[in-house]
């Protein structure tokens, strides 16, 4: 990290650049951060809006290089796909995984569908330790939700690492993004912030964020999952942001 003028200036790359790659991309590099991204096929596919602020469109392979973070916003069925790029990448290199289980989409995954916590798989299919932040959040309250530190009403995300240091980074970043970061515990308990869950994707305080890890059914989450994706598969209209936050509240009243 370099310092400047008493701020800490990250190197952090960017790995996808769906909605929420592109958004964080974009929050870090207009915060003054050193960001690169890069995407599944060549810098010069990358949106100019994602380099708005001073991002840099790089190849996969660099933007893993030389950073003191990467962010890494694949599918998850995608992850075995680009774990070699983090073989040659030091250890002390923060990499926070985003991603989330859907086997509507990826295909069913045999070891999480036997109960193996979703960043853990993450973590094995790399080869090294992640962080889970940013999964519990959607796109449109990353864009659109985000406030200055100590603002009332500010939105609370859940952040999971077994590194204390790795996890401080973490934290750091998501205060930065706009939302109320809260230690989640080890990469063990994240799945109490796994899809449809009390708190995933369902835009809570930091006083409600905790209770709401507490009160996660690790049995019954993936049937909450699954019961969600045929509600949403029935509407006919595409629901609003807000729309979407009802729906995943009500599955915990």
């Amino acid at each position: 990290m370099v310092q400047l003028r008493g701020v800490q200036i990250m190197r952090i790359g960017v790995i996808g650049t769906g909605a929420l790659g592109k958004t964080l991309a974009r929050t870090f590099s207009a915060g003054g951060h050193d960001v690169q991204v890069a995407n599944s096929r060549a810098p010069e596919t990358i949106d100019a809006d994602v380099l708005e602020f001073g991002a840099r469109a790089v190849r996969a392979a660099d933007a893993v290089q030389g950073r003191d973070v990467v962010i890494l916003s694949v599918p998850f069925g995608r992850i075995p796909s680009v774990a070699g790029l983090f073989a040659a990448v030091p250890s002390e290199t923060v990499v926070v995984d985003t991603s989330n289980y859907f086997p509507h989409l990826s295909g069913p995954i045999d070891a999480v569908e036997g109960g193996q916590v979703e960043s853990l798989w993450v973590a094995e299919q790399l080869g090294r330790p992640v962080v889970k932040a940013w999964n519990a959040a959607l796109a449109g309250t990353l864009q659109t939700r985000g406030l200055p530190a100590g603002t009332p009403g500010r939105i609370a995300l859940p952040v999971a690492a077994d590194s204390d240091e790795a996890r401080c980074v973490a934290v750091r970043l998501v205060d930065e993004s706009g939302f109320d970061p809260l230690d989640a515990g080890t990469l063990a308990d994240s799945w109490r912030q796994q899809p449809m869950t009390p708190a995933y994707c369902t835009e809570l305080s930091l006083e409600d964020l905790g209770p709401a890890l507490q009160a996660a059914d690790r049995a019954e989450a993936p049937r909450n999952r699954d019961r969600q994706m045929e509600r949403f598969a029935a509407l006919t209209a595409t629901p609003t942001l807000q729309e979407v936050v009802e729906l995943n509240r009500s599955l915990h009243r």
